[in-house]
C-alpha cells in the first residue's frame, strides 16, 4: 500500500480509501486528468470533499495512491529460482498493467504533473518510481548474487533499461508494451558477451 502524506483527522476507513481511488481512476479515464476534481470525485465515490482533502493534498496524489495500489497488488516480486523467469514474470505482470488504456492515461497525466509541480514530483518519485525500481532491483541484484547477471551490466542499468523503455513507450512513442518487448528485453538482459 502506498504512503501518501496524510493530515490529522479521524483514522481512513479502508472502504472509502477504495471507492474514492477507484471513483478518481474511473473520472479520470471518462472526462480526463485536466477536468478532473475533487467535487467529481467525492460526487461519485460518496465521500465527502473534505474527507478527501484531509487525506490527500491534490488530485494527483489520489491518482498516485490508487497507481501505487494498482502496481503492489498487480506486480509481484517473483522468484522463481532463475534469473530469466524471474524477470520474464516481473515484466509480464509490468506490461500487463502498463498496457491497460486507463492506467496509461494515469501514468501520462501523473508524470506530467510531476514535471510542473516540485513537491508532487518528489511524492511521485517516492511513492511509486523508487518502489517501482525497487521491486526489479531486487530481482536483477539476486541475479547478480547468484552469477546469472550479464558481467557487463550493473543491476542499475538493467533496471533504468526496462523503466526508459517502459516510459519512453508510454510517453513519447506510444508503442505497445507487449510480449515482443518483453523478448526482446529479456535477450538484452540476459545475454552472456562473447569473447
Amino acid at each position: 500500500m502506498s504512503t501518501q502524506p496524510g493530515r490529522p483527522g479521524r483514522k481512513r476507513s479502508e472502504e472509502s480509501r477504495r471507492a474514492i481511488l477507484a471513483a478518481a481512476a474511473e473520472l479520470t479515464a471518462e472526462v480526463g486528468y485536466a477536468s478532473l476534481t475533487i467535487e467529481g470525485i467525492a460526487a461519485r465515490s460518496g465521500a465527502g470533499k473534505q474527507t478527501i482533502y484531509r487525506w490527500w493534498p491534490s488530485k494527483a496524489d489520489v491518482l498516485l495512491d490508487s497507481l501505487a495500489t494498482k502496481a503492489d497488488v498487480h506486480i509481484p516480486i517473483p522468484d522463481e529460482g532463475a534469473y530469466e523467469a524471474d524477470l520474464r514474470a516481473f515484466l509480464a505482470a509490468t506490461f500487463t498493467l502498463g498496457s491497460r488504456p486507463q492506467v496509461v492515461q494515469l501514468l501520462r497525466a501523473l508524470m506530467a504533473e510531476a514535471q510542473i509541480n516540485a513537491e508532487f514530483g518528489e511524492r511521485f518519485r517516492e511513492t511509486f518510481l523508487r518502489q517501482r525500481r525497487a521491486a526489479l532491483g531486487a530481482i536483477v541484484e539476486r541475479a547478480e548474487a547468484r552469477g546469472e547477471l550479464p558481467p557487463d551490466l550493473t543491476p542499475e542499468t538493467a533496471v533504468d533499461l526496462v523503466f526508459g523503455v517502459l516510459w519512453y513507450r508510454i510517453l513519447a512513442a506510444h508503442r505497445p508494451v507487449d510480449q515482443a518487448l518483453i523478448d526482446e528485453l529479456i535477450t538484452v538482459l540476459t545475454a552472456r558477451r562473447q569473447r
